[in-house]
Parts: structure tokens; C-alpha cells; sequence
């Protein structure tokens, strides 16, 4: 009787919590992620009330599938389309930082090759313009206008 009043305060309580999380108007949730969070804040509580042998929700959550294919996702040269959430971003360093991932991680969890671009290309070729008007790379002392020749030995006189 006590296991089954505690199964039940820790279903209540993994609700509220969703629930609350939910009604947070900066939390952008689709409907295919409430069961997983409801499953994952159920075992969440089941561990922290001392019974670590409970039993989830439901079963097991599938791997999450993409929000579009890996051709979509890099069709424009002016942005890359998230696979979270199907949004184009010139960068996706920032928006992976809100889902608490990585570069390293976002690859691995869509099985993208390591070369999968970060960065759109147009705002990687503007930013390397940008880098080489203002000099970025170049050693100190080396710096010539442009269509300068490059300095050689004088011509020995005569």
C-alpha cells in the first residue's frame, strides 16, 4: 500500500513539474518532447524519493529524428537549417548552446559526418573578408597595400 501511495506522488509530482515547466512562456516545447519530459522528470523524482528501481512511464523514448533531411539542412548558402527545430541560423554555435549540446554532440546525435558545417557559407566568406580587410593572420610588420610588390634585392651598381 505504501509503494503504491508513493508511485502515485511521484506520477503527481513528475506532472507538476511538467506541467510548470509547460506553462514557462520561454520554454519552446513541441508536443513529441512532453512524454519524453514527463518520462524523464517521473524517473528524475522516482531516483530522488529513494526507489531507484522504479519503473518508467512507458517504454523507452526513440531516437530523436531530425526536423529535416541533412540535404535540406544545408540547401541555402545563406543559412543551415537546425535539425532541432527546422529554424535556418547563420551559426548554429548559440542555438546548440540553448539545448545544451555541442558541435561534437549535435553531429553525433543525427549521425552527421565531422565536416558537417557549423557556420552558413555566406556568413563564413564574409567573416574571412572581414578578417583579411582589418589584417587578422598576418605577422606584424608585413603589411604591404595591395598590388604592392613584394620587396627584393636592389640591383648591385655598376
Amino acid at each position: 500500500m505504501a509503494e503504491e501511495n508513493e508511485m502515485s506522488n511521484a506520477v503527481e509530482l513528475a506532472t507538476e513539474l511538467t506541467i510548470a515547466w509547460l506553462s514557462n512562456p520561454n520554454t519552446r516545447a513541441s508536443a513529441e518532447e512532453v512524454p519524453g519530459f514527463l518520462r524523464a522528470m517521473h524517473e528524475a523524482v522516482g531516483t530522488l524519493s529513494g526507489g531507484t528501481d522504479i519503473e518508467p512511464v512507458s517504454e523507452a523514448s526513440p531516437a530523436q529524428a531530425p526536423a529535416v533531411s541533412v540535404r535540406k539542412s544545408l540547401a541555402s548558402k545563406d543559412f543551415i537549417v537546425s535539425m532541432i527545430d527546422g529554424k535556418p541560423y547563420k551559426t548554429l554555435r548559440r542555438h546548440l548552446a540553448r539545448h545544451g549540446l555541442t558541435p561534437e554532440q549535435y553531429r553525433e546525435r543525427f549521425g552527421l559526418k565531422s565536416d558537417y558545417p557549423m557556420v552558413s557559407e555566406s556568413y563564413s566568406n564574409a567573416r574571412r573578408e572581414m578578417a583579411k580587410k582589418i589584417g587578422l593572420g598576418r605577422k606584424p610588420g608585413m603589411t604591404r597595400p595591395a598590388g604592392a610588390k613584394k620587396p627584393g634585392r636592389k640591383p648591385a651598381e655598376g
